[in-house]
């Protein structure tokens, strides 16, 4: 039974889809800004924010989970820099802007920034 599985699966096998997550947070954390198609945005945000969310904490423990789910130490600190500035907000960390369609396809583009 499917019951619960809502997400978008981007033609890709879980591993792959985890990884594509997972290179897109880093690249968003590394630029504060990065422009991708909008269904990635959108499943994106929840990723991301789930991460400040946790990064706001600042323990060890909280550490680890967040190098576990992003696979780089260096994204890991720069994330926890940045979620200081975020104490006193409650979520809506990010924020997705509408561009214009990609000329090649016409995918409907999107860009997701640090708010």
């Amino acid at each position: 039974m499917r019951h619960h599985s809502n997400n978008r699966k981007f033609g890709r096998e879980k591993t792959q889809r985890h990884a594509l997550l997972r290179s897109l947070a880093r690249n968003l954390i590394r630029d504060s800004r990065i422009r991708t198609t909008t269904a990635k945005a959108k499943e994106l945000r929840p990723f991301v924010e789930k991460l400040v969310t946790r990064a706001k904490v600042g323990t060890m423990a909280s550490k680890r989970l967040i190098v576990s789910r992003l696979q780089s130490v260096n994204e890991t600190n720069k994330l926890i820099e940045t979620a200081a500035k975020y104490k006193s907000r409650a979520g809506g960390y990010t924020r997705i802007v509408r561009l214009a369609d990609r000329d090649l396809d016409g995918s409907p583009m999107s860009m997701i920034e640090f708010v």
